[in-house]
């Protein structure tokens, strides 16, 4: 009788070889073992476990309004992506900072993944989640199940001028709280920061 890999089950399955490690951490299904400690799953044991088909969510963010086209060209990427791969899929779109953890695109994406809903997760690159912190979201997704494609492993031309955008926010924050939001001196700071991003 054939043996398959997990990569060949998780193809069976319709499912990431992520959750069928999860299966088998909560008993789900137990693969056996080779002397090496491969797993290897029979047919039968397959067929024998209910899976709902995997579904897929992509996440794509900007920083501001006027990276509208910037949005819609993540998600074209990620739309084609997707479809070239047969996924059922989902965009779950935000507008804000790389470092605000608030956004309701990304709460809602934790939301997804800790209960189970999702299989997979789909950004384009990786400051694309958050630009601090992506790692702490990704060990989530391993606690869960959840398979994580990055589409592009290396930074586009819009970094740079992304990465000023999030300090001069830091920089308006800590300003505000240190003169005031309404405060002159805070306001003199904040347009002298914008211009020297603009000049960036």
């Amino acid at each position: 009788m054939s043996k398959f890999r997990i990569s060949e089950a998780a193809k069976i399955k319709g499912v990431s070889p992520s959750t069928l490690r999860r299966w088998e951490s909560e008993g789900k299904l137990i693969p056996e073992r080779t002397a090496s400690g491969h797993r290897r799953y029979s047919m039968s044991q397959l067929l024998g476990v209910e899976s709902h088909r995997a579904y897929t969510i992509g996440y794509v963010r900007v920083s501001s309004h006027d990276q509208k086209q910037e949005l819609e060209r993540q998600k074209s990427i990620i739309e084609l992506f997707c479809a070239q791969n047969g996924w059922d899929h989902e965009i779950i779109q935000d507008l804000g900072s790389g470092m605000n953890y608030s956004k309701s695109g990304l709460k809602r994406l934790l939301r997804l993944i800790t209960s189970g809903e999702i299989d997979r997760l789909v950004l384009t690159h990786k400051d694309r989640l958050l630009r601090f912190g992506a790692e702490l979201v990704f060990s989530i997704c391993e606690q869960f199940g959840v398979e994580i494609v990055i589409i592009n492993r290396t930074e586009d031309a819009s970094f740079e001028e992304d990465l000023a955008n999030d300090v001069l926010e830091i920089i308006t924050v800590f300003s505000a709280r240190l003169y005031g939001s309404r405060n002159h001196k805070n306001k003199k700071i904040v347009e002298e920061l914008k211009k020297v991003s603009e000049e960036l």
